[in-house]
């Protein structure tokens, strides 16, 4: 934090000294503290799964070898890890470690205001998991103090310039970087819900036009530059949302989102002629990345009712998606978007002791599965199949299930219900069930059983296959916080997934419907957290 604080001394300083350059009205200092340890049980892989793969490492665990490339000749697997294998974060039997952490996120700002209508603000954040990262500064078997092996840590979160009510007109210009959030945060969100809580900011610029009966925002981000490489090889986000609010407890919200990719993508690096006639051919030729999202929202009380619902409509071209899609050399340079999702959630709160509340709610979240073959593409290579294209959650910041869910649940659909009050003045409470399915499954090869290994039958002919199951199953979630004052709160809580067998044998679900999520057994996950936060 000694970095941190220079930092926020630097802002505060600069802030002070503007009177000589313009009429500085205020400063305010601000921040947050959170730490949360999550225990987990009966869910993820362990290092050296299956033969000792263990191609990517999460605060939440180890990926395993689930299918080897050599039992899934000629299929799209489009594994996010590399390579035509199968792997999965999860193990789902009593075999695997536990996986336990704490994580703290620490924030820090300024926000100097020069006149009414002009502000700029300043946040810092640190987000660290306990003991990672060569944090703690002393080898205690040799005693040597390194205090300067942690570094970096920190870094500028938000700093935007704003400006209101330009033109005399209720227009409001934000430049800089910031989070961005609209609506409930289904789409666009700013990553701090449940665990793993980094926290997300936009590099942007946004212009927002806002009355007592409508608003509309604007916006242009720059997630990726890569001008020096390339000339056009950036990624861009864009997006226009309006909400109308005339009617009293009542919104009504439009947007058009848009994601243009325009990384360059090549299967292969042969001489110039070469690449000439793949392109003309129309292999190897993918095309930018356009991921444009179209929807609807409506959200407010009725009396004692309340709801909230969202529709969504995404098209575009999937040149990144198609490109992992490579049962040989070539992947899918004609993938497209073209999938629907929504969300709705009705709750009806008692006028009595306690406050309680009752809920009910679902989500659909397109996605498709062609990750078979047929043996008619089997006896013809040159006959390609699609890549497997499921609804891109873009920046989302719900999570559907604290085991499988990290705001990029796909091809699913789910079912939740509940019930929440308050027990005390500082306490309350709530308890939910949810049930998952995937939408379109996996075709896992035909196999038999070694205990927990899976033997195909003819791994040498991969249209033959048996269709997974698509229920997930069920998880319930029961969490209590007790506010101890207005500025620091904890909270407790216990989920437990009763694992169906769909995630026994395994679907492409997370990842925006491109990771696996299969294990060895069907043993069910518990997680245990607790969680405290102070605002300042």
């Amino acid at each position: 934090m000694r970095k941190s604080a220079i930092l926020l001394l630097a802002a505060i300083t600069v802030a002070v000294a503007m009177p000589a350059f313009a009429e500085l009205q205020t400063v305010q200092v601000g921040g947050q503290l959170r730490i949360r340890g999550n225990w987990y049980s009966g869910t993820f892989a362990s290092r050296g799964d299956f033969g000792g793969v263990a191609a990517a490492v999460t605060p939440t665990g180890f990926a395993g070898l689930r299918w080897p490339a050599a039992f899934l000749p000629f299929r799209p697997v489009q594994s996010l890890f590399g390579g035509n294998a199968i792997q999965s974060l999860y193990r789902w039997d009593n075999q695997g470690n536990d996986v336990k952490f704490i994580e703290q996120r620490t924030k820090l700002n300024v926000r100097a205001d020069f006149t009414n209508d002009v502000s700029a603000f300043i946040e810092l954040d640190s987000y660290d998991v306990w003991g990672g990262d060569a944090d703690f500064r002393s080898n205690y078997i040799t005693g040597f103090d390194a205090r300067a092996a942690s570094v970096n840590d920190v870094e500028v979160y938000q700093a935007y310039i704003e400006a209101r009510n330009m033109w005399q007109m209720p227009l409001t210009a934000r430049i800089g970087r910031q989070e961005l959030n609209f609506g409930s945060g289904w789409l666009v969100g700013t990553n701090d819900n449940g665990s793993l809580f980094t926290g997300l900011s936009f590099d942007a610029f946004r212009l927002t036009y806002g009355t007592d009966q409508f608003s509309v925002d604007a916006f242009a981000a720059k997630l990726f530059e890569n001008g020096v490489v390339e000339e056009d090889g950036d990624i861009d986000f864009y997006g226009i949302y309006g909400s109308y609010k005339g009617m009293e407890g009542m919104a009504f919200d439009a947007y058009w989102l848009w994601l243009r990719d325009a990384r360059r993508l090549n299967d292969t690096n042969f001489p110039w002629f070469v690449e000439w006639l793949e392109n003309w051919l129309s292999v190897d030729d993918y095309d930018v990345t356009n991921i444009h999202t179209i929807g609807l929202r409506g959200a407010g009380t009725i009396g004692a009712f309340d709801f909230d619902a969202e529709f969504a409509y995404q098209f575009g071209k999937a040149g990144q998606v198609g490109f992992l899609a490579k049962p040989f050399v070539y992947g899918d340079d004609g993938a497209k978007y073209s999938n629907y999702a929504g969300h709705a959630e009705v709750g009806y709160t008692f006028d009595m002791a306690y406050n309680p509340r009752v809920f009910l709610g679902g989500a659909y979240i397109g996605g498709e599965d062609n990750r078979e073959i047929t043996f008619a593409q089997w006896l013809n290579p040159f006959d390609r199949p699609k890549a497997s294209v499921s609804f891109n959650r873009l920046f989302s910041n719900v999570e559907y299930s604290k085991f499988l869910d990290n705001t990029e649940l796909s091809n699913v659909w789910l079912l939740n219900g509940g019930v929440s009050g308050n027990a005390t003045e500082t306490i309350s409470v709530k308890a939910m069930v949810t049930y998952l399915a995937s939408l379109e499954s996996f075709d896992s090869p035909a196999y038999f059983k070694i205990g927990s290994w899976r033997v195909p039958i003819a791994p040498n002919w991969p249209w033959w296959t048996s269709k997974n199951s698509k229920d997930m199953g069920w998880e319930t979630d029961l969490s209590a916080t007790y506010k101890y004052t207005e500025d620091l709160s904890f909270e407790v809580g216990w989920a437990h997934l009763f694992t169906g067998g769909g995630l026994k044998d395994g679907n492409f679900n997370n990842g925006n419907g491109l990771a696996f999520n299969g294990g060895v057994g069907s043993k069910d996950g518990d997680l245990l957290y607790f969680e405290t936060k102070i605002s300042f």
